[in-house]
């Protein structure tokens, strides 16, 4: 069915591609994304907290089938914000290496990674800090149509 037959009267909405740059500053918008990890012989989605540092990703967890599955694997992380009244959004997808910050790091890097501020909403021990460093940014938009220009009621008279 088209927009005319549905009778909404506007074109197609349209998606646009994000840059990288803008990529980053609608990460930095949100504190809650999805880190995506093989475990358990399925593809897991996770939802956790968040802070950017720079290009890396910094997550706070507990010792479990996050930290356990992310150490020094490639992983996925999504956020994304959606209107539905508008029928409009973005989403933003991170696509790299994970890696549990530690003693074993530069004094400097534990330092910067815990000044992130990660603050995790989940109740329970959430002590590991990873950082997502990221090989691909890709983003993506939802504009919605472009509405058709008023028509003056006086030009069927």
């Amino acid at each position: 069915m088209t927009n005319a037959a549905a009778g909404s009267g506007s074109s197609d909405p349209t998606m646009q591609v994000i840059p990288a740059d803008e990529c980053y500053r609608l990460l930095r918008t949100q504190q809650i994304g999805r880190i995506g990890v093989n475990a358990e012989h399925y593809p897991l989605v996770l939802p956790v907290n968040f802070a950017v540092d720079g290009t890396s990703l910094v997550i706070r967890t507990h010792p479990g089938t996050i930290l356990r599955a992310a150490e020094h694997a490639n992983v996925t992380f999504e956020v994304d914000e959606i209107d539905q009244r508008t029928r409009t959004g973005w989403s933003v997808l991170v696509r790299g290496q994970a890696e549990e910050v530690g003693e074993q790091h530069r004094a400097e890097l534990v330092e910067r990674t815990r000044a992130t501020g990660v603050e995790p909403w989940a109740p329970g021990d959430k002590g590991h800090w990873l950082r997502l460093i990221p090989h691909d940014v890709s983003g993506r938009r939802i504009v919605p149509g472009e509405l058709p220009s008023p028509v003056d009621p006086r030009a069927y008279l």
